[in-house]
């Protein structure tokens, strides 16, 4: 299997401060991964590397074969699909949610003069309706509930269709009902074979959604354990990288946590 994403010896530096690293990570072709850690792990941090929105201070970092400082990064973002907090805010409210996930074909944050044919308007009704927000295509962006702001944001990820998936907590703000329902869509495009590699972040192991074959767990900027997802989803794992005695357990493929 190639490589979509090789760290070595990554940091980032903030004045004195190391908030990542050192770290090396390699993520493959077909692969799911978690990154796990409290608040202040370098999560989103590491995430924004990966998806070439900042420069480690330390060390190289392949995304696609291509390598970071050496690439130019507007043509790589294209082969890259991006959830997060920071985008969601810069989408333009006033836009049909329709046009959020088409403008994403060419890259774009709002439609302008760029023309859409059939076959990109039927791809994006269909990756509406996969992620159970069909009915939602003619409603202005603005006017969504954050958890139909996130479906969205999955499915414009999705338009382009990229080589690399990174969703940043896409089960926060969700209600039960809201959170199970998009895992269970999130399980069932995982076991596409055409399914990009996957990077999810989280804070909460019960937001591992099943086909996850692997973990990376931090805690301040360090990695505590790395590896195929049960090795690392452990009583002992969790509870250093918490600082709480945490018991772990498993059921159909899912993860639950509870203090000792």
């Amino acid at each position: 299997m190639s490589a979509i994403l090789e760290l070595s010896n990554v940091s980032v530096r903030r004045g004195e401060r190391i908030i990542l690293g050192p770290l090396d990570w390699q993520v493959l072709e077909g692969q799911r991964w978690v990154i796990l850690g409290p608040n202040g792990a370098g999560k989103t941090t590491l995430l924004q590397i990966c998806s070439s929105l900042i420069h480690p201070t330390t060390g190289t970092i392949k995304i696609l074969g291509e390598q970071l400082g050496r690439v130019d990064v507007f043509e790589l973002r294209t082969r890259i699909g991006l959830t997060s907090s920071a985008l969601v805010e810069q989408l333009p409210n006033d836009e049909l949610v329709m046009d959020v996930v088409l403008t994403a074909a060419y890259a774009m944050l709002g439609r302008w003069q760029e023309r859409y044919d059939l076959w990109d308007e039927s791809r994006a009704m269909a990756l509406l309706t996969a992620l159970g927000v069909r009915e939602l295509g003619d409603r202005l962006f603005g006017s969504l509930s954050e958890g139909e702001k996130k479906r969205v944001q999955i499915a414009r990820a999705l338009m382009a269709d990229p080589e690399l998936l990174l969703l940043d907590e896409p089960a926060s703000s969700l209600d039960l009902g809201g959170r199970e329902d998009l895992l269970k869509r999130i399980e069932t495009f995982a076991r596409d074979p055409l399914a990009p590699a996957t990077v999810i972040v989280t804070h909460h192991i019960e937001e591992i959604p099943v086909g996850t074959t692997h973990a990376l767990l931090l805690r301040n900027g360090s990695v505590i354990s790395q590896g195929e997802v049960r090795s690392v989803i452990t009583d002992t794992n969790l509870s250093e990288a918490y600082g709480l005695e945490i018991s772990i357990q498993e059921d159909g493929g899912r993860f639950f946590a509870r203090a000792r």
